[in-house]
């Protein structure tokens, strides 16, 4: 009789390495970048071990760091000097993130520079759109705002924009908006499948984007919620998404993998704050051997079908690689 062993195939690094399903290559990997425009908003974040927000010329200076480690894209976050109830300054042509993607477009003109669209960093109430009488988000008027914010993105050079405020119709009206300005070769990442999740808070500390009041379960998803993931996806897909979201990670890896499945179209991953957070606490105390548990943890993104990870961990990934 023939005893079949598997284990041959694991005996070393070199044949487990030829073997190999699945692989993470540095340039599916995206760093998030936290600019902010006063300069005393710059500094470590605290519930963020190793990751800091970032003055314009030291965003530049990540940004081209970044570039020569291997790290190709980032995906920039504005964090404003003013805020108002109608989120202006977020389409101010002069602001924050349009400045720092005109400034990494000069000094690392290949780098892929996204742009996360949304409102909350820029409300002084902290909700991802503008508000009605009631004082709920209004979704029509904020898609407007949306759009009106994309067109200053793609003026100033952003290569993607990431809408990631959960609105119904967002997409269709950004990519009519761009189309109809001449920006045709910018595209869309839509936060199709976002969730109303736990894994937010460091995120919300770093970015100065916590509700004033309420929650974002009115427009964000219900993390129970799996089918309905598959209808926002189909439909960002029919409304001219390029590359579509699902956010957070570690919690929703049935969800990526379930897209996969389903569509085919290019398919990106947030491993998101909280997720990076808690790791960095397991391995500061020694509870887990952290280096191994990020290979870990960014393959099973890529092994659940990501083409795209969003990640906090891209450059001490890539420092690692290197």
């Amino acid at each position: 009789m023939i005893v079949l062993r598997p284990r041959r195939l694991r005996r070393s690094e070199v044949v487990r390495g030829l073997v190999r399903e699945n692989r993470v290559h540095l340039e599916q990997l995206v760093q998030p970048l936290f600019v902010v425009e006063r300069a005393a908003d710059a500094g470590p974040i605290e519930a963020m071990p190793g990751i800091a927000r970032f003055d314009l010329a030291g965003a530049v200076d990540e940004a081209r760091a970044l570039y020569s480690l291997g790290i190709k894209s980032v995906l920039l976050f504005g964090v404003p000097a003013r805020k108002d109830a109608v989120a202006s300054s977020a389409y101010d042509s002069d602001g924050i993130v349009q400045s720092t993607i005109r400034a990494i477009k000069v000094a690392a003109p290949e780098m892929l520079v996204i742009a996360d669209l949304c409102c909350c960093e820029y409300t002084d109430h902290g909700h991802c759109g503008i508000l009605d009488s009631r004082g709920e988000v209004e979704n029509d008027a904020t898609v407007q705002t949306l759009a009106r914010i994309a067109l200053t993105y793609a003026e100033a050079g952003a290569d993607v924009v990431a809408p990631s405020d959960m609105m119904d119709g967002r997409v269709a009206a950004i990519r009519g908006a761009l189309d109809a300005a001449g920006e045709r070769d910018v595209a869309i990442m839509a936060y199709s499948a976002k969730y109303a999740s736990a894994f937010y808070g460091p995120f919300r500390e770093a970015a100065g984007s916590t509700p004033q009041f309420g929650d974002r379960r009115g427009y964000q998803m219900d993390p129970p919620n799996a089918r309905e993931a598959l209808r926002e996806i189909a439909l960002d897909v029919a409304e001219g998404a390029d590359i579509v979201m699902i956010k957070p990670g570690l919690p929703y890896l049935d969800v990526l993998r379930a897209a996969r499945d389903r569509f085919d179209v290019p398919l990106a991953v947030f491993n998101v704050s909280g997720e990076y957070a808690m790791l960095k606490a397991a391995a500061a105390r020694g509870w887990l051997d952290g280096e191994r548990a990020v290979d870990e943890l960014l393959t099973s993104f890529v092994r659940a079908g990501a083409d795209v990870v969003i990640t906090y961990f891209a450059k001490e990934y890539a420092l690692r690689r290197g």
